[in-house]
């Protein structure tokens, strides 16, 4: 039998709708049926939805979309944090009123989102959100958190390693930076000018990228680098590659490079999402967020993430 909270049925819902796929243009936000919990299911009322690259990437034009097997109407965002508030026939583990994150492929800025929690995948996945972890970090956990920790799985940071990271001041990156450094490693991160302090913050020596990167982090450590890791494109694996790391302690995360492995969120260990977020609620790691927004402003929020030079996490509260 389904469960249901204490709260009134909800028959109408609003939701983030693309009827064309293309740029923050074409985002809207709709009032739609609520979806209902099936056997197997939870609806959680949503309360956060963090953004991320991938949102609007898989939704800027229809081949792109159909490789991650959406079509059109689409719903935008992956990353929600909320409460249960209905539970199908069959669910075990989870109660109306438990407190929840996880993924929603392109649907999560809504104010519901219907999972099956047995999938365990970061496009259908909910988690219990530990005490101590507020729903814009909760929100801001998913995507970001598993590919982190993918990438740091794929060069296996020590005490003894020094790690270049590019593009350590973004999404991935703060959680990159600090992932390396709790496992003990020298990180030392790139990013512009205007991100040096915040680098700092995050346990990171700050190294500006560009036309000499090699040089700059040569001058910085000049004991060397042992691993890796680019979030943003080639510029890293090329520097990390003139300062003699070999190509099994090189990662990137948004580009393909012949002999370096490319870490996906999807592969990430079981059970990191949950470790991620106890290191969040005993405080050891951190997670910026940027800047919030209400539904309403999808647009302006969706500009803001897609010009990749947000410090931390942009979040829409729903």
């Amino acid at each position: 039998m389904q469960e249901q909270s204490d709260q009134p049925p909800t028959a109408r819902s609003r939701a983030v709708r693309l009827d064309s796929f293309g740029g923050p243009e074409v985002l809207d936000i709709r009032e739609i049926p609520a979806p209902q919990a099936g056997p197997g299911q939870v609806r959680v009322r949503v309360t956060a939805a963090g953004l991320n690259p991938m949102d609007w990437i898989m939704t800027a034009d229809a081949d792109t979309a159909a490789r991650f097997g959406l079509s059109l109407p689409a719903g935008f965002g992956t990353d929600y944090a909320g409460v249960v508030d209905q539970v199908g026939d069959g669910v075990t583990g989870f109660a109306p009123g438990d407190r929840v994150f996880g993924g929603a492929l392109s649907r999560a800025v809504a104010d519901f989102v219907v999972i099956d929690p047995a999938g365990e995948t970061a496009a259908n996945e909910a988690h219990h959100t530990p005490d101590g972890v507020d729903d814009r970090t909760a929100a801001a956990l998913t995507i970001a958190g598993r590919t982190a920790s993918a990438a740091l799985a794929a060069v296996g940071p020590g005490p003894d390693d020094t790690v270049l990271i590019g593009g350590a001041a973004g999404g991935v990156g703060v959680f990159a930076v600090q992932l390396a450094r709790i496992a003990g490693a020298r990180v030392i991160g790139t990013g512009s000018a205007t991100s040096s302090d915040f680098l700092r913050d995050l346990g990171a020596e700050p190294v500006a990228y560009g036309d000499g990167l090699a040089d700059r982090v040569r001058a910085l450590a000049p004991g060397g680098v042992t691993a890796a890791i680019d979030l943003h494109g080639t510029e890293t694996v090329h520097a990390a590659r003139e300062l003699g790391v070999p190509d099994g302690r090189i990662c990137t995360i948004a580009a393909q490079v012949d002999g370096v492995a490319a870490a996906n969120g999807a592969n990430a260990a079981p059970g990191a999402l949950e470790e991620i977020a106890r290191l969040v609620a005993a405080g050891r790691l951190r997670v910026p967020i940027a800047a919030s927004f209400p539904a309403e402003q999808i647009r302006r929020a969706a500009e803001l993430q897609a010009g990749r030079h947000v410090h931390g996490k942009v979040v829409i509260d729903l």
